[in-house]
């Protein structure tokens, strides 16, 4: 992947005009620095194959992690049916789990995630 120079995504005009290629260079840092204020978080969503409970906390899951953390999460579904291992080594022993993994600490969370504030309350997302 090839980064562009700062001059490469400044308009035309902002070479004749320094008070504008510093404007620009400086919504350019804001944003880059607001990006990074935002933590990326993961998780791992744990359900059992297409169960109506597993297919109700993906979409329980997906729907607050939009709602809260649009652009800012990574959502792992896996099926203990087919990947028992993955199982064991989170030691899961009820499902639906929902793991963050990121960022620290560790949280879990049982059950088809249908209590909203509840999610939202224990991963501090009320804001």
């Amino acid at each position: 992947m090839e980064s562009q120079s700062t001059n490469e995504m400044l308009p035309a005009d902002a070479d004749e005009n320094p008070a504008m290629r510093l404007e620009q260079t400086l919504k350019q840092f804001e944003s880059l620095v607001a990006d990074l204020a935002q933590p990326n978080y993961l998780f791992r969503l744990y359900v059992s194959g297409n169960s109506s409970r597993s297919i109700l906390a993906i979409e329980n899951v997906r729907r607050i992690c939009d709602q809260y953390l649009p652009g800012h999460y990574e959502l792992e579904v896996i099926d203990i049916y087919q990947q028992p291992g993955a199982t064991r080594a989170a030691q899961v022993i009820a499902v639906p789990t929902l793991i963050k993994e990121l960022p620290f600490p560790p949280r879990r969370f049982v059950g088809d995630m249908s209590n909203t504030e509840r999610i939202v309350v224990g991963l501090n997302l009320g804001h």
